[in-house]
Formats: C-alpha cells, sequence, structure tokens
C-alpha cells in the first residue's frame, strides 16, 4: 500500500514541482498507503482470529507470503522506475502548458530516497507512538480493569500527542521560529526603497505615522509610490501624486489607542481615516481600500495600475494585521485579517458616505490572496459588497473566500468552477486571460457596480481545501482548465498533498498561471473603475508598460 500510493503522488497536479517537493510529497503519501496498509491488515487478522474458517493453513499462508514478497521484490522496482520515468515526461507536458522551458531536472533516485527516507522516518515515529501507548497500558492494568486500562491508555496517548504536536512543535516551534525571523525582517527596509519626499504618502513629510513605524511591507508600499512626473511621461497627460496611507500593527501602540482594549483594530482604522484626511484622499476621484496578505504585502502592480489608470488622482489605504507569512497568519492570525480590515471598510465608508454624494471619490476595494479573503470578510456577502462599493478588484481569492465561494456555488449551470458565470455576467466576472474573458458572456450587458475576480485555473491558493482529503474537487471535472493537463487524477489524500505542495511553488511559474497575476490588474481596473475616454489601446499600452518595467517590491 505504501508503494501503490507512492505511485499515485507521481501524477501531475496544479503546477510543476520540482524533484525534491516531489520526493516529500512521496514520502507523506507513502506513509499515509502504509497506515491504510498496515490498518486492514489488523483488521483481517482479527476478524480471522475470530472467525477460525476463514483462517487459511499455516503451509498456504507461509506459501502465498514467500510468493507475494518475491513477486514485490521482482516487480515493485521496475514499476516504481517506470512511474518515475513516467512522471518527468508529464512534468514536462505541464511545464510546455504552462509557458516554462521543457527542460526539468528529474533526479530519479533522488525522489526515491527522499520518499523512503521521509516514510520511514513517519513510521517509525508512529511505531514509537504506539509502542508507548502499549507500555502505558501494561502499567494500567496493575491497577485498572482492562477495558478501562486500554481506554485510559489510548485518551492520554492521543491527549500527549495532541499537546506535543501544537503546543511543543507548532506553536513554540513552528510559529515562534517564523515570528522571530519575521519580526526581525519587519524591522528591516528593502535595499532602494527610501523614505518619501512626498507629503500624500504616510511616513512622508507631516505624516500621522513615522517611517521608522511602517514596518518592511508599509515602507516598500510607501516608500515606492508611483509620481505624477512618472504617471505624465507615460500617459502625455498632466497627473497628481497618488495618496497611498498605511498603518502598520505595531502603530496603535504609538498613539493613543482610541480603540479600546476590546477593539484592537478600531484604533489603527481611525489613524489610517485620520491620515486620509490629512493627505486629502476625499478629495481623489477614487479611493481604494486593500487587504493585505499577512506579512502586510499589497501587490505593487495592481497599485501602479490603478494610479496610472486616473493619472494619479486616486487614494489607496491599507492596515497591516499581522507581519507573519500568509501561510502561519492563515494558521493563526485568519480572524484577524478580516476584523482589521473590516474595521477599515467601516471606517473609511463612514466618513465618505457623510460627504455630500456629488462631491464622493469612486469607493473600491481591492486584494490579492489572504487580501482578497480579508476584502470579502469586511462584507455580509455578495449583495453588501455592490451595495457598500463602485467595485472591487479581487486577485487569486483563497478557496476558503466567503463571497467567492458564494458566487461559485451559485454560478449559471453549464459554466465551470474555474470560469463560472454567474447571473449571466451582470455584475461580476473571473478572468485569467482578462483581454478575453471580461467579455463573456458575449453579448451580455456588464452593469456597475462591477466585481472582477483574476482567477488562474491553476492556481492552488484558489483549489486548496481538506475536502481534497476525501472529496474529487470540481475544478477537475471536464472541461479542464486551460493551463491544467488532462493526465490530472484525484486519489483520496494524495491530491491534498499534491495540492498542499503545490502552494508552496505556485510562484515558480510566470503570471497567467499558478499564482502568478502580473499585469492583469491593467484589465481588472478599466473594467471596475475606467476613467473618461480610456480605450482597450489605453489597456494595452499600459499592460505593455508595467510588464517592461520591474516590480518595485
Amino acid at each position: 500500500m505504501a508503494t501503490v500510493f507512492f505511485w499515485l503522488s507521481l501524477t501531475p497536479s496544479l503546477v510543476p514541482r520540482p524533484w525534491f517537493l516531489q520526493g516529500v510529497v512521496g514520502g507523506i503519501t507513502a506513509a499515509v498507503g502504509y497506515a491504510a496498509g498496515a490498518t486492514a491488515g489488523g483488521l483481517a487478522r482479527a476478524v480471522a482470529a475470530r472467525l477460525p474458517a476463514l483462517r487459511p493453513h499455516r503451509p498456504v499462508r507461509d506459501a502465498v507470503r514467500v510468493c507475494g514478497w518475491q513477486a514485490y521484490w521482482l516487480l515493485g522496482p521496475a514499476a516504481t522506475v517506470l512511474f518515475l520515468s513516467g512522471s518527468a515526461d508529464m512534468q514536462r507536458r505541464l511545464r510546455h502548458l504552462q509557458d516554462l522551458p521543457p527542460a526539468l531536472t528529474w533526479h530519479t533516485w533522488g525522489i526515491a530516497l527522499i520518499s523512503c527516507a521521509l516514510c520511514a522516518l513517519l513510521v517509525a515515529a508512529a511505531r514509537s507512538v504506539r509502542l508507548g501507548a502499549r507500555r502505558l497500558i501494561r502499567a494500567l492494568d496493575t491497577r485498572l480493569p482492562r477495558p478501562a486500562a486500554v481506554a485510559t491508555g489510548l485518551l492520554l496517548t492521543a491527549l500527549a500527542v495532541t499537546v506535543g504536536l501544537r503546543n511543543v512543535v507548532f506553536e513554540r516551534g513552528v510559529v515562534d521560529v517564523a515570528d522571530r525571523i519575521a519580526a526581525a525582517a519587519n524591522r528591516a527596509t528593502k535595499d532602494g526603497v527610501h523614505r518619501p519626499a512626498s507629503p500624500y504618502v504616510s511616513g512622508g513629510p507631516g505624516s500621522l505615522v513615522r517611517w521608522e513605524d511602517l514596518g518592511y511591507q508599509g515602507r516598500n508600499f510607501t516608500g515606492t509610490a508611483s509620481t505624477r512626473r512618472e504617471i505624465a511621461a507615460h500617459t502625455g497627460r498632466p497627473a497628481k501624486d497618488p495618496v497611498r496611507v498605511y498603518v502598520s500593527a505595531e502603530v496603535p501602540r504609538a498613539f493613543d489607542g482610541r480603540g479600546g482594549e476590546n477593539e484592537p483594530f478600531r484604533g489603527q482604522a481611525e489613524l489610517a481615516v485620520r491620515e486620509l484626511e490629512r493627505t486629502g484622499a476625499f478629495t481623489r476621484e477614487v479611493l481604494a481600500v486593500a487587504g493585505t496578505t499577512g506579512s502586510g504585502w499589497i501587490d505593487p502592480v495592481a497599485a501602479q495600475a490603478l494610479e496610472y489608470l486616473h493619472g494619479g488622482d486616486t487614494a489607496i489605504v491599507a492596515v497591516q494585521y499581522s507581519y507573519l507569512p500568509s501561510w502561519v497568519s492563515l494558521l493563526v492570525d485568519e480572524e484577524k485579517a478580516g476584523q482589521a480590515t473590516r474595521a477599515l471598510v467601516d471606517a473609511v465608508r463612514e466618513r465618505w458616505a457623510a460627504l455630500p454624494e456629488a462631491s464622493r471619490p469612486k469607493l473600491v476595494v481591492t486584494g490579492e490572496s489572504l487580501g482578497a479573503y480579508a476584502v470579502e470578510r469586511s462584507f455580509d456577502g455578495y449583495g453588501d459588497l455592490l451595495a457598500s462599493t463602485d467595485g472591487a478588484l479581487l486577485i487569486g481569492s483563497p478557496g476558503f473566500s466567503p463571497i467567492s465561494r458564494e458566487l461559485r456555488e451559485s454560478r449559471d449551470p453549464g459554466s465551470p468552477v474555474w470560469r463560472p458565470v454567474h447571473d449571466g455576467g451582470r455584475h461580476v466576472r473571473w478572468a485569467q486571460f482578462p483581454a478575453a474573458d471580461l467579455r463573456r458572456p458575449e453579448g451580455a450587458r456588464w452593469a456597475f457596480p462591477r466585481v472582477v475576480y483574476l482567477q488562474n485555473a491553476s492556481d492552488p491558493v484558489v483549489w486548496w481545501s481538506t475536502d481534497l482529503l476525501v472529496e474529487r474537487p470540481e475544478w477537475m471535472a471536464r472541461p479542464l482548465g486551460p493551463d491544467i493537463t488532462p493526465e490530472i487524477s484525484w486519489f483520496p489524500v494524495v491530491a491534498f498533498w499534491q495540492t498542499t505542495v503545490d502552494m508552496a511553488v505556485s510562484y515558480g511559474v510566470q503570471a497567467p498561471h499558478g499564482h502568478r497575476y502580473g499585469t492583469a490588474s491593467v484589465d481588472g481596473w478599466a473594467a471596475v473603475v475606467p476613467p473618461d475616454g480610456w480605450s482597450a489601446d489605453d489597456t494595452r499600452r499600459l499592460r505593455e508598460h508595467l510588464g517592461a518595467v520591474r516590480a518595485p517590491y
């Protein structure tokens, strides 16, 4: 069973995998197969012990066992080499589908050795736990009746393993190490990023937020703001210096904490609104509330695209709720993402709603990855999002994001989950290739406010779910997405680990594949908040311009 599960792990998934990660997937999956085989064997022996008629004679049993092992050692290695070779070919075809060079380093023996070592390590750990449980039960046998000793021993063992893994290994090990590393990184500043001279960005002259308090991602965001000269040089028209407001996770402690002990994000949001007022953000043409990822990152291309589109007459505001990497934030700060962003959306919208309707800026929301999830958690469903904003651009929303999940589940019949159509495309549309996808369905009216989801069919962040352990996902149904290999298959447990590892390498491909979205935000913003007189040629020119310039961070 361990070997068969290893073979299944060699099938392709959403994005190409490097050989060493294939070894990790293979080792974990083989250990799961070993556990399944051991469990099935134990149940079979237990049944045979109670039903002697089913128990074969010893000579027959020994002969079957010997023949079985001989067949395994004769056929197993040959079949494994065959599967590894086929896996390399499938990975090459997947690379071709996702515009990567077909060359592939596929160390067959390296994959096999990593898989065997990891499987052996996991099996040894499991057997150590089993040995400890048996010794504990024997010790309890002298003091308790046998059934009570077994139940107590198993309960104590399960409790020790759970507490050990969660409190010791994860929280005091993985999370503490990640926190120390992230905290040190948050105090640093990227090379080439300097304190801005513009008074319209946080950390600049007159700002209510000190440059030193912005954190790593905050300094990236405000220290690389577009300038009116850069924008005018591209558009050929007069431009303004854009507004960028950012409040880090550390700043509220430096102020009066007016949010109160029970509302830790209220003070942060109120400070952001005061900073928006200081910079004149409420007089701009467009005001965007941006959700951030776990580390506080904001997609620089999406920010630049909005600013260039409207000649710098824009304001973007964001708050940081964590400085941890997104995968850690998802596990320990998931609630914070929604709470912090909702507090910001509510505070900005309250101040915005107090303005005369004719003089309000267009209020839009945006976010990528965990930032998109944070934005979705800021509203009470799709209807509230439409009623509360003038549009949204959401990029690579994780599968557990509430609004995108709601929309996919209620999509029009016949539309695939990777490119759904909702209500005939009246207000919301999905795109991987925006120039073509945003025109679908053909001839359908697209009313304002508009919501655009940039969603790649091969993005594991969008499709990852614990449901993959036991349930075939809709995104594997035919027709498949344009960059999904037809050789993709679902197997219980296997697909879950494959997709989990895919998330770690989802940036190893080029846009529009994996979790890479490139300059697609130009088309997204042009659809959500198009400026007067904007044309498809303008979109193409801006897309080419931003694509030719290296992202500032």
